[in-house]
């Protein structure tokens, strides 16, 4: 019943965040054409366009939700209401994140730009950013301004980061620890 449950919602938000980008890019096409965006918002940079979105967004979405499924069957002990609370709070903290960011360019206000970059960055160190959750919420929260691809690129930068400090450093660091601990035993 839950994997059913949880099928209807990777479909159902799928569909959505598809429906949104085709909307966006038909309502950029009748006014001017679809956007492009140059790197590191530098024109002498190669530019992405935007229509690119209208294959990766679904393919994100799916495999991103699929990966949020695969952890929610291998954690059986955590309640469902405990894992969708958790999983929701990640989803929507990197929502907001995407948003003003996009919003805070937008607006031309690159030192906020810079300063919720950075404190992104850092929380993702200190709080596990590279669960699936977290990147969807940021390309989405940021693909109204930006295209999918280009927060998608950020996203896994910062998503790639946030890994290696959580599955590789501090597990390197508590066993570190641990040896010290039982050597000042001995």
């Amino acid at each position: 019943m839950a994997e059913r449950k949880l099928r209807h919602w990777r479909l159902f938000l799928g569909a959505l965040a598809t429906l949104a980008e085709l909307a966006q890019l038909a309502w950029q096409h009748l006014h001017g054409g679809v956007v492009s965006h140059h790197l590191l918002d530098r024109a002498d940079l190669p530019a992405v366009s935007n229509g690119w979105g209208a294959l990766l967004v679904p393919a994100l979405v799916w495999f991103l939700t699929g990966r949020i499924q695969r952890r929610r069957a291998r954690c059986p002990g955590a309640t469902a209401a405990t894992f969708a609370r958790k999983a929701t709070m990640g989803f929507v903290v990197a929502l907001l994140f995407g948003i003003g960011i996009a919003v805070s360019f937008t607006h031309g206000a690159e030192s906020i730009t810079s300063d919720l970059f950075q404190a992104m960055v850092v929380l993702a160190i200190l709080l596990p950013g590279y669960r699936a959750e977290c990147v969807l919420g940021f390309v989405l929260g940021m693909m109204f301004t930006f295209g999918a691809v280009l927060p998608t690129v950020v996203a896994a930068v910062v998503a790639a980061l946030s890994a290696l400090v959580h599955l590789g450093v501090w597990p390197l660091l508590v066993r570190l620890r641990k040896r010290v601990g039982q050597g000042a035993l001995s």
